[in-house]
């Protein structure tokens, strides 16, 4: 009997094109004719434009930098520019965290969510205020460092000057397009033609995809053009504006208010439909398969069709695992209360970048978690600031089968609130990056998380002693696989001893900006013999990593991927190629500003090994 498969494929994708164009015309008729007009018009010169640097950075999810400095942070975007239009590697600017796609190819990397929208591919934002809110006529972005990572420019309603905070925060795209490879380093004004809006606003968010760079991108200001009163708008043709009928068109690309996506949710009436069509005919598991492709706001519009397709779009199977992360400007209060009975099963969750400025409260999020937080293993809550104290004891009490945590940037949780984390025994995974977690809550929950692989406390500046941390990861968590110490001020040779004889099973250890560790005590060459399964080094401006301790990685770490050791003087082109031919797996080396390693030696070394991205960064 030949295989049914190949039919049953062709079949699923029929199905899936059917429901997807099923779900689009039934709310076609909902859909703002506004877009039609804006997007045929253009503002007559009434008003004299008001050109403005940024007063302020007010929010961000990660910087290269120090908490305690302004060297490549982003603060730097406040003011006039610094650098601009010189290119190169400045200290003045602000620098995100990572850049290309190393940090998705570490043992520390994270599955991704499926259902992400296509249209949402930022990694990083920052949200700048600026003096007078105007009604944006332009938007310059001063790139002086390997442009082209800003993906989204939004405009937010909300003044944070103002007194009287409005009753709903809404945010407008005012321009996006997918990430692009710009061709050379060098530094460019940046002017996208942006989208009129109906509000003054003087904050503006910037969204970041860094994956197709070669190097950090560097920021030096932003500029943002308008005017005081709204601009007349001038009819220059009645043309249709083809978004409207475009079957890809999603309401994520351009509406950020709420109410839409919350209309979505909280929909009970279904369309009159005269039968189910053939769906009714297809098995069960087939149509949930058919259904999983599709994104959260495809489920709430599919859901109006009929009553077959409504049971299994609220089927809490389809929401086992669930990111609201795409949707943060239009997630509140009402959007988790109507996802309850949705989500009594669901596994992952992610509420990265949600809930800001009001939007999500306390007592919302508690309510949500206690209905769905008890098959819980993975929960992001990256740049979550509504989080506090009784957040943090809700997930310990809520969520006890939680593996994974994710509270990067989560900057307004006070020290003491992270002590509840060490009631979640079967955490394997933790993420405190730029976070006020203390010493004492620390130690606590290394002591009692003994199952942690993954740990992050990159930026953490609260904590005194990193030796005594150290000595604890090496007592208790013996299956750490990856470790982020980035720029940890205070750790020295006898808490690397430590970790390094305790924490055998270690992947990937990032020691960036650690000014404490010296090569001259054995540190370094402690660490490559005894983590002979490092894949992941970065020593990252550690001026006294010498040729011995390249040599010994080499001797030691022949699985090593990536190495970082910008900024070191002691070593020489001989103990690279010493270390590129004993690690044949490596795909990454950043030798920037090594006084020894010139661009003639860099382009010897890629011609023999042209497997291996070398870079060598400059400044001008």
């Amino acid at each position: 009997m030949p295989p049914v498969f190949p039919m049953l494929t062709v079949l699923s994708m029929f199905y899936y094109m059917c429901l997807r164009r099923r779900a689009r015309t039934a709310t076609r008729g909902e859909m703002n004719s506004r877009r039609a007009i804006e997007s045929n018009t253009r503002a007559l010169p009434i008003n004299v434009e008001i050109v403005q640097y940024a007063k302020e950075v007010l929010d961000f999810s990660s910087h290269y930098g120090s908490e305690n400095s302004m060297s490549y942070t982003m603060w730097n975007l406040a003011g006039i520019p610094n650098v601009y239009p010189s290119s190169g590697d400045f200290t003045q600017t602000a620098v995100f965290r990572t850049y290309g796609t190393w940090w998705d190819r570490c043992p520390s990397a994270r599955l991704p969510f499926k259902r992400t929208p296509s249209t949402f591919c930022s990694q990083d934002y920052v949200e700048l205020a600026f003096e007078e809110p105007v009604y944006p006529t332009a938007v310059h972005i001063l790139e002086t460092y390997h442009p082209g990572a800003v993906v989204r420019i939004l405009a937010c309603s909300a003044n944070p000057y103002s007194q009287n905070p409005p009753a709903e925060v809404r945010w407008e795209i005012l321009w996006s397009e997918p990430p692009t490879k710009v061709n050379g380093p060098q530094a460019r004004q940046f002017t996208p033609c942006i989208k009129q809006i109906n509000f003054p606003t003087n904050l503006i968010r910037l969204e970041v995809n860094s994956s197709l760079l070669d190097y950090y991108t560097e920021l030096d200001a932003v500029v943002l053009h308008g005017v005081k009163e709204r601009p007349v708008l001038s009819l220059k043709t009645s043309m249709i504006d083809m978004n409207d009928i475009d079957e890809d068109e999603d309401e994520e690309k351009f509406g950020c208010g709420m109410d839409t996506l919350n209309k979505q949710f909280s929909i009970v009436t279904l369309r009159e439909w005269p039968t189910n069509g053939y769906f009714d005919k297809l098995p069960y598991e087939l149509i949930q398969l058919i259904l999983s492709h599709l994104t959260v706001p495809d489920l709430c519009r599919l859901a109006q069709t009929c009553k077959l397709l409504y049971q299994h779009c609220c089927d809490p199977l389809q929401y086992i695992h669930l990111s609201l992360q795409p949707y943060w400007a239009r997630i509140n209060d009402t959007s988790l209360e109507y996802l309850q009975s949705r989500c009594t099963l669901i596994q992952w969750l992610n509420l990265s970048w949600t809930g800001n400025r009001g939007a999500i409260s306390v007592s919302g999020f508690s309510r949500f978690l206690k209905v769905c937080g008890s098959e819980l293993v993975r929960l992001e809550l990256s740049c979550g600031h509504f989080l506090n104290e009784t957040c943090l004891e809700v997930i310990t009490e809520m969520c006890p089968n939680l593996q994974e945590l994710n509270l990067s940037s989560c900057d307004k949780i006070p020290p003491q609130a992270f002590n509840h984390i060490a009631k979640v025994g079967s955490l394997k995974r933790l993420i405190l990056y730029r976070t006020k977690v203390e010493q004492t809550a620390l130690l606590s929950i290394l002591n009692f998380c003994s199952e942690l692989q993954h740990l992050s406390l990159g930026s953490c500046v609260m904590i005194e002693d990193y030796d005594l941390i150290a000595s604890m990861m090496g007592a208790k968590c013996k299956k750490l696989r990856s470790l982020d110490l980035w720029r940890c001020k205070n750790i020295t040779e006898s808490g690397i001893a430590e970790l390094a004889s305790g924490c055998q099973l270690l992947e990937e250890l990032d020691l960036g900006w650690c000014p404490t560790l010296q090569s001259s005590t054995g540190c370094f060459t402690n660490l490559a013999r005894k983590l002979p399964n490092l894949q992941k080094l970065f020593l990252t401006a550690n001026r006294s990593v010498c040729d011995t301790d390249i040599e010994e990685l080499a001797a030691n770490c022949t699985h090593l991927r990536q190495l970082d050791i910008l900024g070191t003087r002691m070593v020489s082109p001989a103990s690279l190629r010493k270390l590129l031919e004993s690690c044949k797996d490596l795909s990454l080396l950043d030798v920037s500003f090594c006084s020894q390693i010139d661009n003639r030696v860099v382009l010897e070394l890629n011609a023999n090994f042209p497997n291996v991205f070398i870079k060598k960064s400059f400044t001008q």
